[in-house]
């Protein structure tokens, strides 16, 4: 399908101690005709990340700053509930995903087939980065667990890059403040029914000497957070209120 952008996005871009890309990715995701506003949440940097956000002059540049470090949920959070775009994307400050694929996961969205859309790093013959095998194994053991309990076949529960309708993810309440997000919100939108589909992107990944931040104790907790938004969990919770 043939789609002639229009400014209809809001970009939510959570973002910890990326002194290094973020004015790069900033500029970036502004050169995309899609983008009617960028939000970003800076959670607590030290690096000087922070000095260069205080220097943006750009009305579509919305910078907010948590005075500690909270977490990328957290971040997301905050975000979210001041995007006002028609549909809704997290964009991770590192450069691993790239604002030049906005149309492609866009697109379920504009044709009026989704809700949400979820751009998979592993449903594409696009340029992958060759990293970590044990990395990419546990996303793959996530996503299958995740989809376990969800019921969905998702191939990428973990990608950054994950476009909502506005409406949708600014009715959802997000209580993970880490990486817990992704399993969290895969499990709430799934729960309401929500139309959900998957593109494939291409991946840049970085090494965990270029900056890369997740790490097993954050997977671990992902694990953790399929089981506690899965139905079962949910119930559980409700009764221990």
């Amino acid at each position: 399908m043939s789609t002639s952008p229009r400014r209809c996005l809001s970009v939510v871009v959570p973002c910890y101690n990326e002194h290094a890309t973020v004015a790069t990715l900033l500029r970036r995701v502004l050169d995309s005709e899609w983008v009617t506003e960028v939000v970003i949440v800076d959670d607590g940097s030290t690096d000087g990340t922070r000095e260069v956000l205080e220097g943006i002059a750009d009305e579509r540049v919305q910078v907010v700053f948590h005075e500690r470090n909270q977490g990328k949920g957290a971040a997301l959070r905050t975000g979210f509930a001041k995007a006002s775009g028609e549909y809704v994307i997290v964009q991770d400050a590192d450069l691993e995903y790239d604002p030049d694929e906005y149309g492609l996961v866009l697109e379920p969205l504009e044709s009026g087939l989704a809700d949400v859309v979820y751009g998979s790093r592993f449903l594409s013959a696009r340029p992958h980065r060759v990293l970590y095998f044990w990395h990419s194994l546990g996303n793959r053991l996530l996503t299958l667990t995740s989809n376990m309990f969800t019921d969905l076949n998702l191939t990428d529960m973990e990608t950054c890059y994950k476009a909502f309708r506005r409406h949708v993810i600014q009715s959802v309440d997000i209580e993970e403040d880490r990486f817990g997000f992704e399993p969290e919100i895969t499990a709430k939108v799934a729960a309401r029914r929500c139309r959900i589909y998957e593109v494939g992107i291409s991946y840049s990944g970085r090494t965990y000497d270029e900056g890369k931040k997740i790490g097993w104790r954050d997977g671990v907790r992902a694990m953790a957070c399929i089981i506690k938004y899965s139905p079962i969990g949910t119930r559980l919770r409700r009764l221990a209120r």
